[in-house]
């Protein structure tokens, strides 16, 4: 022990050991000591040391302290100076501290060592796993430093350590416990350690997402107090940042999860904004750029336009156009607020129509797309401010072609307002002030007013300006050629030159203005034929577009510039080759590719401010088409235009191909529809069919069984009462029925008689199918032969429902004859003959049915050829259908009369019954029937 207490600060004899010398007996001792005290003490030792022997105690004591932490986990305390010990020697924080004194060779030698010893612990990855088991440990002296060594290892080496932990089971899930520790400390190095693990990779971002994140990041900023709170806010919207940004199975669920809503609360400002914190800022700043991580234009437009539709149902847009108008808030916020209304009302309908609603609290109030659009061309204004007005305007008119109408309308005579500033005016004010950056501003801003719109292309041509008293009032289009002619600044020429440039393109009438004055020809060739320095070259190519556009787009209206004269005129004066060349110079230019890259106007200083990103897709469109164009001969041309025609042409024949298809399909469909809707009704009737049979079957047995009982009941009383029972009263009864018997024959015959007339009415279709040989064509003979189907199938039904009926009736009159058979002598000769002819009548129609198939199969070949009677066939159809609907009446009527005769039947049974007589059922009838048939053969 007297060995520790001279390492410790003791008093001791004798010359001092050397640094490295006492590292190295206290190594050995770590090792070798078998006593716990020992090994803490010497492990305490090191700690003291590791910062100012950083390389001795790294190089000799690493592998120990690695297995302190293997063996023994049961002390929390030697745990701890030993997490303690790795983090001083692998952090370069300590470091950084002093780096303030020290040159940086010092600076690179510290981190060169902090990676160095990273690279030896991270060797074995088992280490790593180690460290994530520690951090289980609840004891802040093994947590803690244990989290804080977790970070200085990602800080150094982040993907090597990223990996280890992602193919760790349960790693991440460990690490996201530290959010829920109820030490502060703790909770917020844990907020630090996730904020490294999350950078870059994508799957952990995923992996910590699930494991309900977002749920405890949101509680803990409110906790803390939202924009209001300290640095662990800021902490916590960092690493949303990361789970976030380019992450869109994250923004994914953070919309999903109604996280959105929970971010309005963040930018409730109160009435005084006076006296902003740093940090507030600073928090405000990092909540906007979340906002703008989910909706930016980099995202899927699905996703982009969900969540823009989601921050205005929430109220989250109103809440951020309420900071936009307040006033006392901080530049740098009111200009990332700007930039994030901008993004959240980009492309979506709803959000643009309510930020065109948006008044300013100003007296008079008006629009806040006024109040910006004065901010952007005011020059003393901040430049980065400008810019995010630019952007919030460019913004407000992407796809929105009512705001474009809106804004080109207050351009118009019809319109102006002399009382009020309106945004045309500040554009066009913009447009030829003094200053080049508010002439550049305002070009682009009126160039996106046009962005694929060829009604307000067309509709600013009206534009007249008043230049001065005295003079008559000139096109806006001339003034801004005028301005071009007349040399002034770069930046000025570059923005009117990309306001014609997209004002022009497709649109023939305004490439016909352009032409028409005949001073703008000879200055665009002038312009690109002379060989001026590097700053003009831009303008050079952009007058080379804009002469590109006025060949390409030009409907040869002017007899003297047309296709072919401007053509020529650059092969004359130019060189098609030096032209294509000075068209190269747009793209070629270093800003160009900047712009290119993001919606946004993002410029390191005023001067650089030269292209607008909607005009370098312009450019990438028509750079190709304007280069041949300009090597086309009229030849080719001409051969070009037929061709054009010609494609025209099929497209219009493939377009009636496409219609008449269109139409062919429907009607498919529709005949689809109603073969469904007959198949179901058929099966309707069949099952409607089976149950009724069920029950006449069920009907005929307690008929059998009521018969049965009846018979028995007649036997006893006629033991009883003998012969006495035949009175006068059952002879009346007796001759009442026979009469209704009579009456029944009668009836019967009526019914033979309408049966006839049905026979003619078949005749009739048969004569008229077959008049139907004279050919039609095209689809109305399919129809009409569709039609003579139908109507086909409603006659065979209604012969069908016919012979129903007469099968009933004779079932009824046989039934009847077999009541009065008891009372009457037998006269049946009269009904078997009646039946005889039925049944005759019946097989004639069976035969004539067959024979209307086959006249069917006829009818369709002779209408294949059918051309020239489809009117006769209309009528013929026409007198079809009024004959079926006189048959279907008729029906109606012989069914109401067999619905009568049952009834009748019915009583007539009833009575016999109550007067004792036996009534027979059907077999009995059906039986006699054959006997009578037999006898009156043998009799033949």
């Amino acid at each position: 022990m007297n060995f520790f207490r001279g390492v410790m600060g003791g008093q001791a004899t004798g010359p001092q050991p050397s640094g490295a010398e006492t590292i190295q007996k206290l190594c050995d001792r770590v090792a070798s000591s078998t006593l716990l005290e020992d090994r803490r003490d010497a492990v305490r030792a090191l700690k003291s040391l590791s910062k100012k022997y950083r390389m001795e105690v790294g190089t000799q004591a690493m592998d120990n302290l690695i297995n302190i932490l293997q063996t023994d986990r049961s002390d929390s305390e030697i745990l701890g100076y030993a997490l303690d010990t790795l983090y001083n020697i692998i952090s370069n924080d300590e470091e950084e501290e002093q780096d303030e004194s020290e040159d940086e060779n010092a600076q690179k030698q510290a981190d060169d060592l902090g990676a160095l010893f990273t690279e030896k612990f991270l060797q074995d990855s088992e280490n790593i796993t180690l460290l994530l088991t520690l951090l289980e440990e609840f004891d802040f002296h093994v947590r803690w430093p244990g989290v804080k060594l977790l970070t200085a290892l990602l800080k150094t080496q982040g993907v090597q350590v990223q990996g280890i932990i992602l193919v760790s089971p349960m790693g991440v899930s460990r690490l996201m416990d530290l959010l829920a520790d109820s030490r502060e400390v703790i909770r917020n190095d844990g907020l630090l350690l996730l904020q490294q693990l999350t950078k870059g990779n994508a799957a952990i971002q995923k992996i910590v997402a699930f494991e309900n994140a977002f749920e405890r990041l949101l509680d803990i900023i409110t906790e803390e107090g939202s924009s209001d709170g300290g640095i662990v806010v800021e902490d916590c919207l960092l690493l949303l940042l990361n789970l976030l940004k380019n992450n869109s199975s994250n923004q994914n669920f953070f919309k999903e999860g109604s996280y959105i809503q929970r971010m309005k609360p963040w930018f409730e400002v109160g009435d005084d904004n006076s006296g902003w914190s740093a940090q507030k800022v600073t928090n405000l700043h990092l909540m906007l750029q979340l906002v703008r991580v989910m909706v930016s234009p980099v995202n899927s437009p699905g996703a982009t336009a969900s969540c823009q539709k989601c921050m205005y149902q929430c109220g989250l847009l109103q809440q951020l156009c309420t900071i936009l108008m307040a006033t006392g808030v901080p530049a740098d916020i009111l200009t990332e607020t700007i930039n994030t209304v901008s993004e959240v009302i980009r492309g979506s309908q709803v959000n643009q129509d309510y930020f065109a609603s948006v008044n300013a609290p100003s007296n008079p109030p008006r629009p806040a797309i006024v109040v910006l659009l004065m901010s952007m061309v005011n020059e003393r204004q901040p430049f980065v401010l400008r810019c995010a007005v630019l952007y919030c305007f460019q913004c407000f008119l992407y796809k929105n072609q009512k705001g474009q109408g809106e804004i080109v309308a207050t351009l118009l005579p019809s319109t102006i307002d002399a009382n009020s500033i309106s945004a045309g005016q500040l554009l066009c004010g913009g447009l030829f002030s003094a200053d080049s950056l508010s002439n550049w501003c305002a070009a682009v801003a009126l160039a996106h007013a046009l962005q694929d719109n060829l009604t307000q292309k067309e509709q600013l041509l009206r534009v007249q300006l008043a230049t001065s008293l005295g003079k008559p009032p000139v096109s806006l289009l001339q003034q801004c050629t005028n301005i071009l002619s007349q040399g002034s600044k770069v930046q000025t020429r570059v923005g009117l030159l990309m306001l014609l440039c997209t004002w022009i393109s497709n649109c023939p009438i305004a490439v016909t203005h352009f032409l028409h004055n005949q001073d703008n020809v000879p200055f665009l060739t002038a312009q690109i034929s002379e060989n001026l320095g590097e700053d003009e070259r831009l303008v050079q190519g952009l007058c080379a577009l804009l002469l590109g556009i006025c060949i390409f787009y030009n409907d040869n209206s002017l007899e003297n510039y047309t296709k072919e004269k401007l053509k020529q005129l650059i092969e004359k004066r130019i060189g098609k080759e030096n032209f294509v060349e000075k068209l190269g110079f747009i793209t070629k230019h270093e800003l160009y590719s900047r712009a290119a890259l993001k919606p946004q106007p993002v410029f390191p200083s005023p001067e650089q401010m030269l292209f607008d990103h909607e005009f370098t897709r312009l450019v990438k469109d028509l750079e190709g088409l304007i280069t041949k164009a300009v090597h086309k001969s009229s030849e080719e041309e001409k051969k070009e235009e037929e061709v054009k025609k010609t494609l025209e042409q099929h497209d219009n024949i493939i377009t009636q191909y496409k219609e008449l298809i269109r139409e062919q399909d429907t009607q498919i469909q529709e005949l689809k529809e109603k073969v469904t809707s007959m198949t179901n009704q058929t099966e309707q009737l069949q099952a409607t069919i089976s149950q009724q049979q069920s029950q006449i079957q069920q009907h005929k047995d307690q008929y059998n069984i009521l018969k049965l009982k009846l018979g028995k009941e007649n036997q006893s009383q006629s033991n009883n009462q003998g012969e006495s029972q035949v009175n006068g009263l059952q002879t009346e009864e007796l001759s009442q029925l026979r009469e209704e018997l009579e009456e029944l024959r009668r009836q019967q015959t009526v019914l033979q008689t309408q049966l006839g007339e049905k026979d003619a009415l078949i005749d009739s279709l048969k004569l008229a199918a077959q008049t139907a040989e004279a050919p039609a064509g095209g689809s109305d003979n399919s129809e009409l032969l569709q039609e003579l189907e139908a109507l086909k199938k409603q006659v065979q039904t209604h012969l069908a429902e016919i012979g129903h009926l007469k099968t009933e009736r004779q079932e009824l009159l046989s039934r009847a004859e077999s009541v009065s058979s008891d009372t009457a002598p037998p006269s049946d000769s009269y009904s078997d003959a009646a039946r005889a002819e039925l049944e005759s009548r019946l097989a004639a129609q069976t035969s004539e049915m067959e024979s209307l198939k086959e006249s069917r199969s006829e009818l369709e070949k002779q209408l294949a050829s059918a051309t020239s009677t489809v009117a006769i066939l209309q009528t013929e159809k026409s007198k079809l259908q009024t004959e079926v609907q006189e048959s279907k009446k008729e029906q109606d009527d012989l069914l109401m009369l067999l619905a009568d005769q049952d009834q009748k039947i019915h009583s007539l049974k009833q009575k016999l019954k109550d007067l004792g007589e036996t009534v027979e059922d059907e077999d009995d009838i059906d039986a006699r029937d054959q006997t009578s048939d037999e006898e009156d053969e043998d009799e033949d």
